[in-house]
């Protein structure tokens, strides 16, 4: 699952004068406008077209246009200051480059939104571009945490002991059976099989071991979720008799892992 933005904590401070006086603060009576207005939900996923000839990116554009574009890739991610500016899109570049995927950054200020000539309202996304530039771009990666960091963030909770589990069919899976592939995405488990979230992000150690594992728990939809991050020894593992199935265990309630410091990157 594709994260957006961290979750914000907003603080509603009730019968102060501000709200006294009937002013919102920072709450908006807004309307969307199609014409000029994007949820940052439809842009990813969004497919991103370049060409090496100059583009006119304020004229409609046809079909005879567009097969002259290639398709880079689509957005994987959107990047937010905590000044709420765009730092960068975050496009996942493959198959044009006749290799495997690998994220670059785009400048917000250089993609152009073009629109279908005609009546039709869709939407194209255009950067200029040339081979050789996305061939050399950046190979955007998402900033670790530092040992120090990790260790500062273990003191801020009480450690969880691993659950004793077994479940017909499955056993424990060891470390070196397990990679953030496996995990990522997988569904986690808590007394009584509840569901109380799902593994998604695996931290590693620079000796390449899994380290911390990340638990969103809570939320509806993907919206809501509180990121929680707890040690690889806090968790019981197990891996069915195919090897295409795994069950993250932890020794707590729902309720008590949304008690635990969020986690943040």
């Amino acid at each position: 699952m594709k994260r957006f933005l961290s979750t914000t904590a907003i603080v509603v401070a009730m019968g102060s004068t501000a709200l006294a006086d009937g002013h919102t603060g920072a709450f908006l009576d807004y309307t969307v406008t199609s014409e000029t207005d994007l949820f940052a939900s439809e842009l990813i996923g969004m497919r991103i077209y370049t060409a090496e000839e100059e583009v006119d990116a304020a004229a409609p554009t046809t079909d005879e246009d567009r097969a002259k574009w290639d398709d880079i890739g689509e957005i994987n991610e959107i990047v937010v200051t905590r000044e709420g500016d765009v730092a960068a899109v975050i496009v996942g570049v493959g198959g044009f480059l006749g290799v495997g995927e690998r994220d670059v950054a785009i400048n917000m200020g250089d993609l152009s939104f073009m629109r279908e000539d005609g009546e039709s309202d869709q939407l194209f996304l255009f950067v200029q571009s040339t081979r050789e530039m996305l061939e050399n771009a950046p190979v955007f990666e998402r900033a670790k945490m530092d040992d120090q960091a990790i260790a500062n963030n273990a003191m801020e909770r009480t450690m969880l002991a691993a659950p004793q589990v077994e479940r017909e069919g499955y056993s424990v899976a060891e470390r070196e059976q397990l990679t953030t592939e496996t995990l990522t995405g997988a569904r986690v488990y808590g007394a009584n099989d509840e569901d109380v979230g799902e593994v998604s992000e695996i931290l590693i150690t620079d000796g390449g071991e899994i380290e911390r594992v990340v638990i969103d728990v809570g939320g509806f939809l993907g919206i809501g979720e509180r990121p929680v991050a707890v040690t690889f020894d806090e968790l019981t593992i197990l891996r069915n008799e195919g090897g295409d199935d795994f069950r993250v265990y932890v020794d707590a309630t729902r309720e008590a892992l949304e008690q635990q410091p969020e986690y943040e990157n």
